[in-house]
């Protein structure tokens, strides 16, 4: 088990008090199994300075800011290439599949692209196999890791490093498609209302119909926030 993928969701994760109190222990292993290089580990301190520091409530607002008022900046990695559209729902159940053939399972309302969930997966498997995976999702952690610097955000630096170890590169041609979409501004909402409600897709007309597993995820895909997170997004 490679316990830094672990310790990359968690920071990717929506804060809490648990996450502040695991602050140091997340610094720790990331020096101790040294998967990222000594540059690397030094671009997250100020991640984890303000994670362990600041007030858990602006913490949380900040991230739904970022995360989940900006498309263009989701954890929901199949969303940047296929949108809302049924080609998302078949991946998902094809990632869904991955995890449950590597006997890990979905526990929680997160779809199977978040990128904290993934991660999670990846630190149940050898570091060849999780480093194989982050590279099929290289160009989107590189645009990811683009935008986020753009942003000026100490979250810039975990994605960074992510897209280093998938060997993702902005000059591919899917990294230039997707740099080339504008920048969401999440403080527009009447615009991103807009965007959304173009976006949105019947994925079938029964939802018990299909097998199992695309059951299983579209289920997921109708779960609310938590009660704090929803709080904070309003």
């Amino acid at each position: 088990m490679m316990r830094t993928f672990k310790a990359l969701s968690a920071l990717l994760s929506y804060p809490s008090d648990d996450l502040q109190l695991a602050i140091p222990d997340i610094g720790d292993i990331l020096r101790d199994e040294a998967l990222l290089s000594a540059a690397q580990i030094t671009s997250l301190q100020p991640l984890l300075h303000r994670l362990a520091t600041e007030d858990v409530l602006d913490l949380q607002e900040g991230y739904v800011l970022l995360f989940d008022r900006s498309r263009t900046l989701s954890l929901n990695l199949f969303e940047h290439i296929h949108g809302e559209s049924r080609d998302r729902g078949g991946a998902m159940v094809d990632l869904l599949e991955t995890y449950r053939a590597g006997g890990f399972d979905l526990v929680g309302p997160e779809l199977p692209d978040h990128l904290p969930v993934l991660l999670e997966y990846l630190s149940t498997q050898p570091v060849a196999k999780a480093r194989e995976i982050l590279a099929d999702a290289g160009a989107i952690l590189a645009v990811l890791a683009e935008r986020l610097m753009r942003r000026e955000t100490p979250y810039a630096a975990v994605l960074a490093a992510l897209a280093d170890l998938g060997k993702g590169e902005v000059a591919s041609d899917v990294a230039v498609a997707l740099l080339a979409e504008p920048d969401d501004n999440p403080e527009d909402l009447a615009a991103l209302d807009a965007i959304w409600e173009e976006a949105q897709v019947t994925f079938a007309p029964d939802p018990n119909a299909g097998c199992p597993i695309s059951r299983d995820i579209l289920t997921k895909m109708d779960v609310p926030l938590s009660p704090a997170r929803a709080g904070a997004a309003q």
